[in-house]
């Protein structure tokens, strides 16, 4: 065999592998599982959004009812505690979304400081002065509607993740998400008792 020769079986064999493999990739999905991986990333960008917003309101917060009930030290270090502790999950990069386990921790935590907000908030009912107060009814209007946009932005979240982790799970896209390391994202679960949104009542 002449030198040639074997350079045009190498030619050849490098246009059939230029042409056949990015139409593989088409056809078996490799575009729409980055285009449903990127829904799950900008879902998960907007919950990380709103639970900053609960993590500013919260300072604010226990500075309006330390000025009606300082003498509650315990339950507004509790909430304190527990802010800190989910602001410690909560500098994070969409690496979460590939380790369950740090995710639960990140849920965790958030569950956590909704129980902490849950306890100040029973506590205040004890103070009338403290209800009546314009700073603790705009911050109750905020935290109300915060609440709200966390269960709504958790959906969408998980709505993402189930198209993108029934995507990836399908015939032949399975097989190009295990070469190309696709893989399923973890969902938001509800916390035991936590089916709806917190109600904020004073």
């Amino acid at each position: 065999m002449t030198a040639s020769c074997t350079k045009m079986k190498y030619l050849v064999f490098t246009v059939i592998l230029l042409t056949v493999i990015p139409a593989l990739f088409i056809g078996c999905g490799y575009n729409r599982m980055v285009t449903y991986e990127e829904g799950v990333t900008s879902a998960w960008a907007q919950v990380e959004n709103v639970y900053q917003r609960r993590m500013d309101l919260i300072p604010n917060l226990v500075e309006t009812v330390k000025g009606y009930a300082a003498h509650e030290q315990e339950t507004l270090t509790a909430l304190t505690e527990a802010r800190s502790r989910a602001g410690g999950v909560m500098n994070i990069d969409e690496n979460l979304l590939n380790n369950p386990e740090a995710f639960a921790r990140f849920q965790q935590a958030q569950n956590g400081l909704g129980a902490a907000l849950q306890r100040l908030l029973v506590v205040t009912e004890n103070y009338p002065d403290l209800k009546a107060n314009q700073n603790f009814l705009a911050l109750q209007d905020q935290l109300e509607g915060t609440e709200n946009r966390i269960t709504v932005e958790r959906k969408r979240f998980n709505d993402a993740v189930r198209n993108y982790n029934t995507y990836i799970r399908r015939f032949p896209q399975a097989i190009t998400a295990r070469i190309t390391g696709f893989e399923s994202k973890p969902y938001f679960e509800a916390a035991d008792g936590a089916e709806t949104a917190p109600k904020v009542e004073f």
